[in-house]
């Protein structure tokens, strides 16, 4: 459903996208992965037809991003990483406006996702809160039944209970078939939604996995109290294992399966006073990864 070929765009600074190779499926749920300027935005925009590919090409439904672009906006929800609405307008006259544009009739959708998000579009948008103007953003994406969903940091500003509710909706929309192609600095959400995963830097694709082996390849994590830290810590490091003091002189190790035996009978050499693991998530596999250090992710 969605298809991007050898994708090129640069700009005058000399940042861009640089030979972007990937495919989502039908009903499958891509999460798009990396910090601001990354180039996710820049991305996006090629899939909406903002933008022209100075080389290679951006597909959606078998249909060119830049050629076709009035025909795809028709099966297409968008949720853009920041919302900027008409502002003299009243919410429900923006979603009035959105169904004009795209030439449906159906408000049944709309009603039930403005029921599910517990707002109001009534009133001036100018003067609803940041929540509320991503509820509208979400409500305008979704109301007309897309069959594809590109979605840019699309809880930005909701809060923990929404957040859930939007989970359960990109989860539905899944089951039903739908494409979504999802920018998100949550990482649970990402872990909850997501079928594959892409990591960008620096305009480059630099992985791409399926998000349970992505899970699967994460350290070890344990959390040790000891009578002498300093100790442990040196007996650590020299046995080459990656460690981190806490503010409460607890000791952190991340360690790999093939060395849990290893770090414990390096530890046992001290007398520990408490001991407990801890799972690591995507967002530690994640700066980890970004930071350079990239053996956790294969």
């Amino acid at each position: 459903m969605i298809e991007v070929k050898e994708l090129t765009m640069k700009y005058p600074s000399g940042k861009g996208v640089f030979d972007l190779n990937f495919t989502v499926k039908q009903g499958q749920v891509m999460g798009y992965l990396g910090p601001n300027g990354a180039g996710k935005t820049t991305t996006i925009r090629a899939l909406l037809g903002f933008m022209n590919p100075d080389i290679g090409t951006a597909r959606i439904n078998g249909m060119d991003c830049w050629h076709d672009a009035p025909n795809i906006q028709k099966s297409l929800g968008y949720i853009p990483g920041e919302i900027a609405f008409p502002d003299s307008m009243n919410g429900d006259e923006f979603l009035r406006f959105m169904h004009d544009m795209r030439g449906t009739k159906d408000f049944a959708l709309q009603k039930q996702l403005i029921e599910m998000f517990e707002f109001s579009p009534k009133g001036k948008i100018k003067k609803f809160s940041k929540g509320m103007k991503q509820k509208l953003g979400i409500v305008a994406a979704f109301m007309h039944n897309p069959d594809v969903l590109i979605l840019d940091e699309p809880t930005s500003g909701l809060d923990p209970l929404m957040q859930n509710r939007f989970v359960e909706l990109v989860l539905s929309e899944k089951a039903k078939g739908k494409t979504i192609l999802m920018s998100s600095h949550m990482f649970e959400e990402v872990e909850k939604t997501c079928d594959n995963v892409l990591i960008i830097k620096d305009g480059r694709i630099v992985k791409q996995s399926d998000v349970q082996s992505l899970k699967e390849s994460q350290r070890k994590g344990f959390v040790l109290k000891t009578t002498d830290t300093h100790r442990l810590v040196q007996m650590l490091k020299v046995s080459g294992f990656e460690v981190q003091s806490t503010a409460d002189d607890s000791v952190e190790v991340y360690v790999s399966g093939s060395d849990i035996d290893r770090f414990i009978k390096t530890a046992a050499q001290s007398t520990i006073v408490s001991f407990s693991a801890k799972s690591q998530t995507l967002e530690d596999i994640f700066m980890q990864f970004y930071s350079g250090n990239s053996t956790t992710l294969g």
